[in-house]
């Protein structure tokens, strides 16, 4: 019954900023750790960051410091801020959800398109 729902997508033109947000429901338990990977057309899903209820956060390298993973762990709510887009950062972003570091199971959202055009 867990269910992830990712919100906050759209459309925006380059340098501009976008917040995504990913809801977690359907168990009482914090996920251990939360993070957002994305997928452009005809490429692989790669990691966009990660966050760990202990505070640890891991980005992707080529982000050059543009995106902030955030959660807040009473609503048990993540966010992503988006700041000066550009049109390479234009796909579809997917929330993920491992609630123990001992179990394979991951889960994920159905994914919310981010668009960067002018």
């Amino acid at each position: 019954q867990v269910q992830l729902v990712e919100s906050g997508g759209g459309l925006v033109q380059p340098g501009l900023s976008l917040r995504l947000s990913c809801a977690a429901s359907g168990s009482i338990v914090i996920p251990y750790t939360m993070g957002w990977y994305r997928q452009a057309p005809a490429k692989q899903r790669e990691l966009v960051a990660t966050a760990t209820t202990g505070g640890g956060t891991i980005y992707s390298d080529s982000l050059e410091g543009r995106f902030t993973i955030s959660r807040d762990i009473a609503k048990n709510t993540m966010y992503l801020q988006m700041n000066s887009l550009k049109p390479e950062d234009t796909a579809l972003y997917y929330c993920y959800a491992k609630f123990s570091p001992y179990s394979p199971n991951d889960y994920w959202g159905q994914g919310i398109q981010v668009t960067v055009s002018s």
